[in-house]
């Protein structure tokens, strides 16, 4: 097995441990650092908001209480701690006059590939970390990374599936502060103020407008239920960009062709820190997607006291507790979605109780501080020289 640049493994294997005073001490505050005594380092270079670049702005202020991070690269807010790319082929190597290791957590291949370099080339000490959010197989480059990382953390068991080496499972988790339940006046006087029927039952779907998110399964199934429903309200929020434009303009002409262009109502996409309002103000949330990496619009539903429709897809059936949270479709299938809607438009009684179920799942399970936490453990494990426990799946799925 190679050893990487400083003695550290370059494909996996033990790690020196650095000496107990050098893990003491770790910054606890969020202000500015000297690049020496920065530990974790969380790159994001894409310019454009994904879901990567969320979860970045999510977690890094929330870990840079516990531990030194930063983040770096492009497209961060102000409020996120981080530092210059530049800085990062500047990291100092020694710390009175002994080796200093940082995590270097990449979430894209492009964030591997420059780790690798900064380990390699500039003879930076760096632990390299992966996290996975996909659910297929991977492409020999991700496969030739992802072998070279010293950990790696999948999101969901159905990712880790995926994967050809061990990886220790963290689920996406939520920041219950933005989201909470909305009952009685509260709920009318939320829905008042963003322009909805008090009374009307609301269904929900938020999200990016495309074939992979199941648009279409959406607006065929609710235009079913408001056949039969003529008090139903359904909301499609969200955006399509670039050529999925006109799939979008298609699904709009299709609703106003039946009529429903006021009852299934397409909206702009809303700031981040507005789409809990929003879910506070529905009565059933759906998540149509044929395909999916994870999805946090459930966990979000959830904790906004709303039971959720989902489909077989993605990390969808360990978020929801089918049954007692929601209810899981086959993805495609509008005849079994609108079948589900309707059930629960049909009974009160269980989107109450199983709207309060999920509330309680996320409190349990999908905090974003149990996320955060459990990071830095992995974080801690790979400064202190250790591998953090990782599953290796038995057999890969199939391509199909």
């Amino acid at each position: 097995m190679a050893a990487g640049p400083e003695g550290g493994a370059a494909d996996g294997g033990p790690f020196p441990t650095p000496p107990a005073e050098e893990r003491e001490g770790r910054a606890e505050e969020t202000g500015p650092l000297p690049l020496g005594a920065i530990e974790v380092i969380a790159p994001n270079f894409k310019r454009r908001l994904s879901g990567v670049t969320s979860t970045i702005v999510r977690l890094v202020p929330l870990q840079a209480r516990k531990i030194a991070i930063r983040a770096t690269g492009l497209g961060l807010p102000p409020h996120v701690p981080r530092i210059p790319l530049w800085q990062t082929l500047f990291l100092p190597r020694r710390r009175a006059g002994r080796p200093v290791w940082r995590v270097w957590h990449a979430r894209r291949n492009v964030e591997m590939l420059f780790g690798l370099m900064l380990r390699r080339l500039c003879r930076r000490r760096l632990r390299l970390l992966f996290t996975s959010a996909s659910q297929r197989r991977h492409t020999w480059l991700s496969r030739a990374l992802i072998r070279r990382m010293d950990a790696v953390v999948a999101t969901s068991e159905a990712t880790r599936r995926y994967l050809e080496v061990p990886a220790v499972v963290i689920r996406h988790g939520i920041d219950l502060a933005g989201f909470h339940p909305r009952e009685g006046e509260a709920k009318r006087a939320l829905r008042r103020r963003l322009g909805l029927p008090e009374g009307a039952p609301i269904v929900g779907n938020f999200g990016r407008i495309r074939a992979q998110k199941g648009t279409d399964v959406f607006v065929e199934a609710m235009l079913e239920v408001m056949v039969a429903r003529p008090d139903v309200i359904g909301i499609v929020l969200g955006r399509a960009t670039g050529r999925h434009a006109a799939f979008a303009e298609d699904l709009a002409r299709r609703v106003a062709a039946a009529g429903m262009a006021e009852r299934l109502r397409f909206l702009p996409e809303v700031p981040v820190h507005e789409i809990a309002d929003w879910h506070g103000a529905l009565d059933l949330f759906v998540a149509p997607q044929r395909w999916e990496g994870f999805g946090l619009t459930p966990l979000e539903a959830m904790a906004s006291g709303v039971p959720v429709v989902a489909t077989t897809v993605g990390a969808f059936p360990e978020l929801l507790a089918p049954g007692e949270t929601g209810m899981l479709v086959p993805p495609g299938d509008a005849a079994a979605m609108a079948a589900a809607i309707t059930a629960y438009l049909d009974d009160p009684q269980r989107r109450a109780r199983e709207g309060a179920a999920g509330r309680a799942r996320v409190e349990r399970h999908f905090r974003l501080e149990q996320e955060a936490d459990a990071l830095i453990g992995v974080y801690r494990a790979l400064l202190d020289g250790r591998r953090p426990a990782g599953e290796l799946p038995p057999e890969p799925p199939s391509a199909g």
